[in-house]
């Protein structure tokens, strides 16, 4: 079934793609009842911005199969933007207002890139803790991606984030560690990708009552859970929901940067994301670049001949886990229906 999008305020690459598929899919379903009503607060950089629209639109269609669902689009303030950026955000976005007196089946808070070191100094700082607080009472399932749950487990159990001595950057096997509602179905291994500097520990998550659901020997933990009042929060450390090619700009992105003097090294490609001739292209290109690091140099930049090389290795795990999400928010709205049908009416 078409997710619809709430409101009607369809991006541009979004809309064109719902089109695409199914001309149903584009619009607003405000009195269907049965459909789950989730919101996704997308705060990546200005860039990233329709990407990531388009990465959850895609992983929520795929895992909801019949199950019908209303999705709204959200902003938060004092988040660094552009010109641009702001543009796209007035125009197809809803405010902190809306969602601060909204009451949702359940959320979806990306991570941004981080800019401080302690996550406190950030300018987003105060709003984002904001919504956090109001997801643990208006939802009944809080999703946070990356720097969002490194933000969430650090402002309700003061969990410290880690600085890594490089960037945890590709693809990692991971190992289910524990059953949960959310990891029915899914293998015991599984890839998914990551794309940080930084990493909560599984030591202090679970010594402060989280479940820790999945787990790498190399990448340390991805999955994690924990009930925060009305709401069960999911962590994720990696990102499930990723196009194929979306480490790929990335990569291509931090070299731009290196060669415009923004970092100091060459950043190192992502692992387990490339195969062997494309590695071999890439550390060519890798050679000339350090060699004589000149910014017209990215003409030579093999994307073409590297990207047909990479596949989605993650998306089934990615699907099944969101599956199940998406089976806990109608069970925790069947349990509240019931609730009231059972609950007599007070009379005049």
């Amino acid at each position: 079934m078409p997710i619809t999008i709430d409101g009607g305020r369809i991006p541009n690459l979004l809309s064109r793609k719902m089109r695409a598929r199914s001309p149903r899919s584009v619009g607003s379903r405000k009195n269907d009842a049965d459909a789950l009503r989730i919101a996704l607060i997308n705060n990546m950089p200005d860039p990233a911005l329709e990407d990531t629209e388009i990465q959850f639109f895609d992983l929520l269609e795929s895992a909801a199969g019949d199950v019908p669902l209303s999705l709204k689009l959200y902003s938060l303030p004092q988040f660094p933007r552009g010109d641009a950026g702001k543009r796209h955000l007035d125009n197809f976005y809803f405010g902190i207002g809306d969602l601060l007196n909204s009451r949702l089946d359940g959320v979806i808070i990306t991570g941004a890139e981080p800019l401080q070191p302690d996550l406190r100094n950030e300018p987003y700082w105060p709003v984002l803790t904001e919504a956090l607080d109001w997801a643990e009472r208006n939802t009944n399932s809080t999703v946070l991606s990356c720097l969002a749950a490194h933000a969430g487990v650090f402002y309700g159990d003061g969990i410290p984030r880690h600085r890594l001595r490089d960037k945890q950057f590709g693809v990692f096997e991971y190992k289910k560690v524990r059953d949960h509602a959310l990891t029915a179905g899914l293998a015991d291994g599984m890839q998914i990708p990551h794309s940080r500097w930084n990493e909560v520990r599984a030591d202090a998550l679970a010594s402060s009552g989280y479940e820790i659901l999945t787990q790498s020997a190399e990448a340390g933990v991805d999955l994690f859970v924990k009930k925060k009042k009305d709401s069960l929060f999911v962590h994720f450390q990696g990102h499930p929901e990723y196009g194929t090619r979306t480490l790929l700009k990335e990569f291509r992105r931090d070299i731009k940067r290196f060669l415009k003097k923004e970092r100091d090294t060459y950043p190192t490609a992502p692992v387990g994301y490339f195969d062997a001739a494309a590695v071999k292209l890439l550390s060519d290109f890798r050679e000339e670049v350090v060699a004589n690091p000149r910014e017209e140099l990215m003409a030579k930049f093999p994307e073409a001949a590297v990207a047909g090389t990479v596949q989605d290795t993650w998306q089934t795990s990615a699907a099944t886990v969101y599956r199940n999400w998406l089976q806990y928010l109608i069970s925790r709205k069947a349990e509240a229906s019931a609730l009231r049908a059972a609950t007599p009416v007070a009379r005049a």
